[in-house]
Protein backbone atom coordinates (compact mmCIF):
# COMPACT_ATOMS: atom_id res chain seq x y z
CA UNK A 1 0.00 0.00 0.00
CA UNK A 2 1.07 3.27 -0.86
CA UNK A 3 0.35 6.05 1.53
CA UNK A 4 0.95 9.56 0.01
CA UNK A 5 1.64 12.47 2.41
CA UNK A 6 -1.66 14.07 2.22
CA UNK A 7 -3.16 10.61 3.46
CA UNK A 8 0.09 10.22 6.29
CA UNK A 9 -1.32 14.39 7.41
CA UNK A 10 -5.34 13.20 7.74
CA UNK A 11 -4.09 9.79 9.32
CA UNK A 12 -1.55 11.37 11.82
CA UNK A 13 -4.26 14.33 12.79
CA UNK A 14 -7.08 12.25 13.03
CA UNK A 15 -8.79 11.49 16.62
CA UNK A 16 -7.57 8.13 18.03
CA UNK A 17 -9.66 5.14 18.70
CA UNK A 18 -12.04 5.17 21.95
CA UNK A 19 -9.11 2.68 23.64
CA UNK A 20 -9.08 2.39 27.13
CA UNK A 21 -6.56 -0.21 28.18
CA UNK A 22 -4.97 -3.80 27.17
CA UNK A 23 -7.20 -5.89 27.70
CA UNK A 24 -5.46 -9.08 27.08
CA UNK A 25 -2.74 -11.31 25.28
CA UNK A 26 -3.65 -14.36 23.33
CA UNK A 27 -1.25 -17.49 22.94
CA UNK A 28 -1.01 -20.30 20.94
CA UNK A 29 0.26 -23.09 23.38
CA UNK A 30 1.20 -27.05 22.74
CA UNK A 31 -0.32 -28.01 26.36
CA UNK A 32 -2.98 -25.28 28.20
CA UNK A 33 -2.39 -27.27 31.22
CA UNK A 34 1.13 -26.72 31.16
CA UNK A 35 0.59 -23.17 30.46
CA UNK A 36 -1.53 -22.74 33.16
CA UNK A 37 0.66 -23.92 35.77
CA UNK A 38 3.60 -22.14 34.97
CA UNK A 39 1.05 -18.99 34.38
CA UNK A 40 -0.30 -19.02 38.09
CA UNK A 41 3.21 -21.15 39.45
CA UNK A 42 5.74 -18.55 38.03
CA UNK A 43 3.38 -15.44 37.39
CA UNK A 44 0.80 -14.98 39.76
CA UNK A 45 -1.96 -15.56 37.46
CA UNK A 46 -5.21 -17.05 38.17
CA UNK A 47 -7.27 -19.21 36.21
CA UNK A 48 -11.03 -17.43 35.27
CA UNK A 49 -14.26 -18.26 33.62
CA UNK A 50 -13.97 -18.29 29.96
CA UNK A 51 -17.11 -18.54 27.87
CA UNK A 52 -18.43 -22.30 27.55
CA UNK A 53 -19.41 -21.60 23.92
CA UNK A 54 -16.01 -21.39 22.79
CA UNK A 55 -15.48 -25.11 20.80
CA UNK A 56 -11.71 -25.32 21.51
CA UNK A 57 -9.71 -26.23 24.43
CA UNK A 58 -8.38 -22.98 26.40
CA UNK A 59 -8.04 -21.40 29.40
CA UNK A 60 -8.36 -17.93 30.83
CA UNK A 61 -5.77 -16.07 33.51
CA UNK A 62 -6.35 -12.66 34.99
CA UNK A 63 -3.83 -10.54 37.19
CA UNK A 64 -2.25 -7.13 37.26
CA UNK A 65 -5.41 -5.44 35.40
CA UNK A 66 -4.67 -7.84 32.26
CA UNK A 67 -6.09 -11.26 30.87
CA UNK A 68 -3.64 -14.12 29.29
CA UNK A 69 -5.67 -16.53 26.81
CA UNK A 70 -4.30 -19.77 26.27
CA UNK A 71 -5.48 -21.20 23.25
CA UNK A 72 -4.72 -25.27 22.67
CA UNK A 73 -2.97 -25.74 19.39
CA UNK A 74 -5.19 -27.86 17.46
CA UNK A 75 -2.75 -29.91 15.54
CA UNK A 76 -2.94 -27.75 12.93
CA UNK A 77 0.87 -26.56 12.52
CA UNK A 78 3.19 -29.04 11.02
CA UNK A 79 5.54 -31.27 13.34
CA UNK A 80 8.25 -29.17 11.96
CA UNK A 81 7.19 -25.95 13.94
CA UNK A 82 6.32 -28.15 17.03
CA UNK A 83 9.57 -29.51 17.04
CA UNK A 84 11.05 -26.50 16.26
CA UNK A 85 8.85 -24.86 19.18
CA UNK A 86 10.01 -27.49 21.37
CA UNK A 87 14.10 -26.34 20.79
CA UNK A 88 15.07 -24.43 23.65
CA UNK A 89 16.41 -20.91 22.26
CA UNK A 90 18.58 -18.59 23.20
CA UNK A 91 16.94 -15.76 25.60
CA UNK A 92 17.19 -12.57 22.91
CA UNK A 93 16.01 -9.53 25.14
CA UNK A 94 15.37 -7.97 21.33
CA UNK A 95 12.75 -10.76 20.73
CA UNK A 96 8.82 -10.60 20.98
CA UNK A 97 7.97 -10.01 24.08
CA UNK A 98 5.48 -9.54 27.42
CA UNK A 99 6.87 -7.48 30.23
CA UNK A 100 5.27 -6.82 33.65
CA UNK A 101 6.40 -4.77 36.34
CA UNK A 102 7.70 -5.29 39.08
CA UNK A 103 8.77 -4.04 42.94
CA UNK A 104 11.72 -6.10 43.11
CA UNK A 105 14.43 -7.26 40.47
CA UNK A 106 16.79 -9.28 42.61
CA UNK A 107 13.23 -11.48 44.74
CA UNK A 108 12.24 -12.24 41.10
CA UNK A 109 15.78 -13.24 40.14
CA UNK A 110 15.51 -15.12 43.60
CA UNK A 111 12.39 -17.43 42.96
CA UNK A 112 12.92 -17.54 39.48
CA UNK A 113 16.46 -19.71 40.21
CA UNK A 114 14.59 -21.71 42.89
CA UNK A 115 11.74 -23.00 40.07
CA UNK A 116 14.66 -23.54 37.88
CA UNK A 117 13.89 -20.80 35.34
CA UNK A 118 16.63 -19.69 32.97
CA UNK A 119 16.38 -16.49 33.02
CA UNK A 120 19.24 -13.64 31.19
CA UNK A 121 19.44 -9.53 32.97
CA UNK A 122 19.84 -6.18 31.35
CA UNK A 123 20.60 -3.01 32.90
CA UNK A 124 19.85 -0.09 31.31
CA UNK A 125 20.97 3.29 32.11
CA UNK A 126 19.90 6.82 30.92
CA UNK A 127 19.80 10.21 32.53
CA UNK A 128 20.76 8.58 36.34
CA UNK A 129 17.57 6.30 36.27
CA UNK A 130 18.57 2.81 36.06
CA UNK A 131 16.16 -0.04 34.86
CA UNK A 132 16.87 -3.87 35.51
CA UNK A 133 15.29 -6.12 33.10
CA UNK A 134 14.80 -9.76 33.36
CA UNK A 135 14.09 -12.00 30.49
CA UNK A 136 12.43 -15.53 30.40
CA UNK A 137 10.85 -17.99 28.41
CA UNK A 138 7.37 -19.67 28.84
CA UNK A 139 6.54 -23.29 27.90
CA UNK A 140 6.30 -22.92 24.85
CA UNK A 141 8.94 -19.91 24.55
CA UNK A 142 7.21 -16.73 24.54
CA UNK A 143 9.42 -14.26 25.78
CA UNK A 144 8.33 -12.77 29.47
CA UNK A 145 10.18 -9.33 30.38
CA UNK A 146 10.07 -8.53 34.74
CA UNK A 147 11.71 -5.09 34.91
CA UNK A 148 11.47 -1.94 37.68
CA UNK A 149 10.90 0.08 34.08
CA UNK A 150 8.83 2.74 36.17
CA UNK A 151 12.15 4.35 36.77
CA UNK A 152 12.17 5.84 33.60
CA UNK A 153 9.76 8.67 33.60
CA UNK A 154 7.71 8.63 30.52
CA UNK A 155 8.34 11.51 28.35
CA UNK A 156 6.52 12.53 25.49
CA UNK A 157 9.04 12.99 22.15
CA UNK A 158 6.14 16.03 21.38
CA UNK A 159 3.63 18.06 22.68
CA UNK A 160 1.53 17.72 18.74
CA UNK A 161 0.29 14.30 17.05
CA UNK A 162 0.77 16.18 13.71
CA UNK A 163 4.53 15.80 11.96
CA UNK A 164 4.75 17.73 8.40
CA UNK A 165 4.91 15.10 5.42
CA UNK A 166 8.47 15.83 5.07
CA UNK A 167 9.17 13.94 7.88
CA UNK A 168 7.70 10.66 6.91
CA UNK A 169 8.40 11.18 2.92
CA UNK A 170 11.41 11.87 1.68
CA UNK A 171 13.33 13.51 4.37
CA UNK A 172 16.89 11.53 4.50
CA UNK A 173 16.80 11.15 0.36
CA UNK A 174 15.83 7.31 0.38
CA UNK A 175 14.60 6.17 -2.61
CA UNK A 176 12.47 2.98 -3.19
CA UNK A 177 13.20 0.86 -6.59
CA UNK A 178 10.16 3.03 -8.36
CA UNK A 179 11.64 6.76 -7.20
CA UNK A 180 9.24 7.00 -4.51
CA UNK A 181 10.50 8.18 -1.16
CA UNK A 182 10.86 5.75 1.25
CA UNK A 183 8.82 6.12 4.65
CA UNK A 184 10.22 6.20 7.81
CA UNK A 185 7.35 4.55 9.28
Amino acid sequence: MVIDGTTMMSYCSSEPLPLLSLNHVSLLVRSVWASVRFYEEVLGFCLVQRPSSFNFHGAWLFNYGIGIHLLEDDQSIDDEYHAAMATPRPINPKDNHISFECTDVELVKRRLEQMGVRYVTVVVEDGGAVVEQVFFHDPDGYMIEICNCNNFPILPVSSGSFKPPEFFWGSAGVRREDGEPEPWI
